[in-house]
């Protein structure tokens, strides 16, 4: 399960918004190739942000639970490919973070 948050300043949204649209099924098909995960298991944002001057205008934040094969090899190479992409789709540089979660305190009611 990938969530993923992509936080965009939002002087810059409009002028990308379409782009992100467009890459999101992009997006997914590598995150689930990548982690082994289903589609339903995913679930994806882009939301405007208020970002400081001195730090990246776009921002993705991925919370995954742990297996064994996400290792952190594995990880920091898909995180790679994520920055390329939303990169390329926002014309500027992009901080990707990626969290495990506990899976004893992960919840989720769809």
């Amino acid at each position: 399960m990938p969530n993923v948050k992509i936080y965009v300043d939002e002087t810059l949204l409009p002028g990308c918004r379409e782009a992100l649209s467009d890459l999101m099924h992009p997006l997914r098909a590598l995150l689930c190739e990548s982690l082994n995960v289903e589609v339903a298991a995913c679930q994806f944002a882009i939301l405007p942000a208020i970002v400081m001057a001195d730090l990246p205008l776009v921002n993705v934040e991925m919370h995954i639970l742990p297996h064994p094969d996400r290792t952190r090899e594995k990880l920091t190479a898909v995180a790679q490919a994520v920055q390329v992409m939303i990169g390329d789709a926002t014309g500027t540089h992009t901080a990707v973070r990626i969290a495990l979660l506990v899976p004893e305190g992960y919840v989720a009611l769809k």
